[in-house]
């Protein structure tokens, strides 16, 4: 038996020699792998995939008549997302197109009395030319008669009756000159209330498009390549003006990460450097990536309330600095890349720019 327990124990003792072997080389691999990634990498698990999700807006309210769209739908430009109720704007825009048409109206007659009046003006005017002529040959007649009196060869009857038709032209004249201004200031009158009706009638002209805009409004389109994000709207819901809708991810853009990497890491880090990106999800699947921006601050400074030292009570804790990345390759490719998937960002430390 004390045999048997010897060769058991040597056993025992050569497998967990070899075990702690394996451990040991195992973990001097991982160490040796992670020093390799550590000098030829500047790498960050702070990472995120990014891509241009802009909501949906209703520029008209009313009652939803028809959605067109499902849940991570593909969608292209133009197509049609949801349908609302047009019977009021389309009711608005024809009240505005009748009061467009009665001001024309309007306008056609105020330029046909302008005309009338014209010539009521042109025929007073030849009035005072006849008047005038009529006066001229009464004065000549009143200067002879008056001159004869004084010879004593007319009655001082025929004089004043002479002199009474002379008065008579001189009225006839005064008046017609009277009925020629007051014929050219209603022509002037008429001409203002033209162009009343005409600033009104490019009012009612601007009012129109606008009713037509507000009818266009009713049917929303997608305004890109793109997919759509969560429906949470139904045909009969109401909505107002201005309300989001739904959200659709922009297909016509890049995608991009943005990398926050540590202060100590930027420092050799230039646009145009190249990097890897492994997805959390895809860990065996390796995408490229092209550096295009740095931020100019780090992402503490731009938070709501930042981070001031200037009281004493100082504690030194390393910064990050976002970095854009954008991941290069066809849409096809980076499909599977979705926004806000955590990523790792490994970006070769020696980089040579001619």
């Amino acid at each position: 038996m004390k045999k048997k327990y010897i060769v058991t124990d040597r056993l025992i003792t050569k497998i967990t020699g070899w075990m702690a072997g394996l451990i040991v080389l195992a973990l001097t691999i991982w160490g040796g792998v992670t020093i390799w990634h550590y000098y030829k990498y500047e790498e960050t698990n702070d990472a995120q995939v990014q891509e241009y999700v802009n909501p949906v807006i209703s520029r008209a309210g009313g009652f939803i008549v028809a959605v067109k769209f499902e849940e991570n739908q593909h969608v292209k430009k133009g197509d049609t997302l949801l349908i609302i109720d047009n019977r009021e704007y389309i009711l608005q825009q024809e009240q505005t197109a009748s009061a467009l048409r009665k001001s024309q109206a309007q306008l056609e007659v105020l330029e046909s009395n302008i005309h009338t009046l014209e010539k009521t003006a042109g025929a007073a005017n030849a009035q005072i030319a006849g008047a005038k002529a009529k006066v001229w040959k009464q004065q000549l007649e009143y200067d002879r008669y008056k001159q004869m009196y004084k010879e004593e060869a007319a009655t001082r009857q025929q004089l004043e009756n002479i002199e009474a038709s002379l008065d008579v032209n001189n009225s006839e004249y005064k008046s017609a000159e009277e009925n020629y201004s007051a014929a050219n200031s209603r022509i002037t009158d008429v001409k203002a209330e033209k162009e009343v009706v005409q600033a009104e009638i490019q009012r009612l002209h601007a009012l129109l498009d606008r009713h037509k805009l507000d009818v266009s409004y009713t049917v929303i389109t997608a305004s890109y390549d793109g997919r759509m994000g969560r429906r949470t709207i139904e045909a009969g819901q109401m909505i107002d003006a201005g309300e989001v809708l739904a959200y659709i991810v922009n297909n016509e853009t890049d995608k991009w990460v943005v990398a926050n990497f540590k202060e100590t890491q930027v420092a050799n880090m230039e646009i145009g450097d190249t990097v890897e990106i492994i997805a959390d999800a895809y860990p065996d699947r390796k995408f490229k990536g092209t550096i295009i921006s740095l931020s100019p601050a780090t992402g503490s400074s731009f938070s709501l309330l930042p981070p001031d030292n200037s009281t004493g009570n100082y504690v030194k804790i390393v910064q990050r600095i976002p970095v854009r990345i954008r991941v290069d390759g066809s849409r096809t490719a980076t499909d599977r890349l979705k926004v806000g998937m955590n990523v790792n960002v490994y970006r070769p430390k020696k980089q040579y720019h001619g």
